[in-house]
């Protein structure tokens, strides 16, 4: 039996190209690894029966040279494929089965990628531990009383168990790193518009991206170049790497170490920042600190517009057109009978807030204030790249924290995304690239530190990981 831990996507298009191992043989080898460990980790809210079948079709094809030829994807509960459930882990949309293909299945399906199955999420990803989804928790592989992250923690977590090479995720406020963090892989937030969103279910339309979770920054780099792109489906899709990646990438970068209260960050979080840094420093880079003067309001700002985005989405999701229905005694009734037990509490939560923010009386106050905190946060990273290549921070200020820890106290949850969420309000490529461990409770658990690069400048944020990940080897 192949051992999935020992293989990259890179390494395994080799083999499968020179016929040494087959499509078949990598899915047996996931499935077998998922069958073992999901039932312990819920990474996989569904595993598909048509996978390995799928992938014994790969291996009578001849198209070795597209990029993803019979490597085995794990799929966010949110992106549709077609005849398959999306629940986007909600009991209001247990049963919808989705009727067209998202664009970035289209593009992995004809590059030969194969779907796996479905992976947990915090519902409609509202969430930063995987907690909230409406068919349990995802476990950390490191430390099985601990969070996977969220709310891409079941796609973060399929990686790291080696239940497949790759995933795809969605990143409205840091739900591919900060879960790609705690869970030892590398995982990719592209610049808004870069990569289409149709297909995508909706969660806050001006932050939604989605994003490839990986072993290796090779690897998240060759997923990108499968699914960035215009798509006529998404007006928000742009063709902008054509000219901002054009040209090689400095061979040395000016790099700013991003300014931040310490106070509120875990010591051993700080060290691995420090000491990334240290690294980048002697290959040459050009380090110093910035300040971004408005970034202490990313994450007020991020939870007065991103509800309020929220409320005007799942308006949808009302038990007429599609989904869960509850009668009741009037059109009324089966609204909030429908949507009461449809939803969980994070999400009412957030529809409540959203709804607030932009009733009248209220939506100068808050909502009309913070979308000028967004312009000027975006103003700042404009600022700050006129200077810098790259900007380096913490991904979360902790590692992976204890499951319940923090479900009872919203605010302390909504602080894990606290170095992720200004990227999604400028809108500028973020990732996160394993950095190193830190101990808790006799466990080890993985830490990944962040680099953030101007709009459409991935090849920067891939330059860097790499110099990081090869280190030393």
């Amino acid at each position: 039996m192949i051992d999935v831990k020992n293989f990259s996507i890179k390494k395994a298009q080799e083999m499968i190209k020179r016929r040494e191992i087959s499509a078949s043989e990598m899915v047996s080898a996931c499935l077998d690894n998922i069958s073992k460990k999901n039932k312990d980790i819920n990474a996989y809210l569904e595993v598909f029966e048509d996978a390995l079948e799928n992938a014994k079709k790969i291996d009578n094809e001849k198209g070795f040279d597209r990029p993803l030829f019979g490597i085995p994807f794990a799929i966010k509960d949110n992106i549709l494929i077609k005849g398959k459930i999306a629940s986007a882990g909600s009991k209001i949309l247990e049963n919808y089965h989705a009727t067209y293909d998202a664009s970035v299945i289209k593009k992995l399906r004809n590059s030969g990628a194969i779907f796996l199955g479905r992976t947990n999420m915090d519902e409609f990803a509202m969430g930063s531990s995987t907690e909230n989804s409406a068919f349990g928790s995802t476990k950390n592989i490191y430390d099985k009383e601990r969070v996977a992250g969220g709310s891409s923690g079941g796609s973060a977590i399929s990686v790291a168990m080696d239940g497949a090479l790759a995933a795809l995720g969605s990143d409205t406020g840091g739900s591919i790193r900060q879960p790609a963090s705690f869970c030892g892989v590398v995982g990719l937030k592209p610049t808004f518009g870069s990569v289409s969103r149709s297909g995508l279910i909706a969660m806050a339309s001006s932050f939604d991206q989605i994003g490839p979770i990986t072993k290796t920054v090779e690897d998240t780099e060759i997923v990108f170049n499968v699914i960035k792109g215009k798509d006529k489906f998404d007006s928000t899709s742009v063709n902008g790497h054509s000219v901002s990646n054009s040209g090689e990438t400095p061979s040395v970068l000016k790099i700013g170490i991003l300014k931040y209260d310490k106070n509120g960050v875990d010591k051993d979080i700080d060290k691995i920042v420090d000491d990334t840094a240290k690294i980048l420093l002697r290959l040459g880079h050009d380090i110093k600190e910035t300040e971004l003067p408005h970034i202490e309001y990313s994450l007020s700002c991020y939870y007065i517009i991103q509800p309020a985005e929220v409320s005007a989405n799942l308006a949808r999701f009302d038990g007429v057109k599609y989904g869960l229905f509850k009668k009741g005694e009037n059109l009324l009734d089966d609204y909030m009978e429908t949507r009461a037990q449809g939803f969980g509490k994070e999400t009412r939560r957030r529809i409540m807030l959203g709804t607030f923010v932009l009733s009248s009386g209220y939506y100068d106050a808050y909502y009309g204030k913070a979308q000028k905190v967004r312009a000027l946060i975006r103003n700042d990273f404009k600022k700050a790249f006129e200077k810098f290549d790259a900007i380096i921070s913490p991904v979360a200020p902790t590692p992976a924290f204890k499951i319940g820890e923090k479900t009872n106290d919203p605010l302390q949850m909504y602080l894990s995304d606290i170095f992720t969420v200004s990227a999604n309000i400028a809108g500028i490529p973020a990732i996160s690239v394993p950095a190193g461990f830190v101990e808790r409770e006799n466990k080890k658990l993985p830490v990944g530190v962040q680099f953030m690069a101007p709009w459409f400048k991935e090849k920067i944020l891939f330059y860097l990981g790499k110099q990081i990940e090869n280190y030393g080897s």
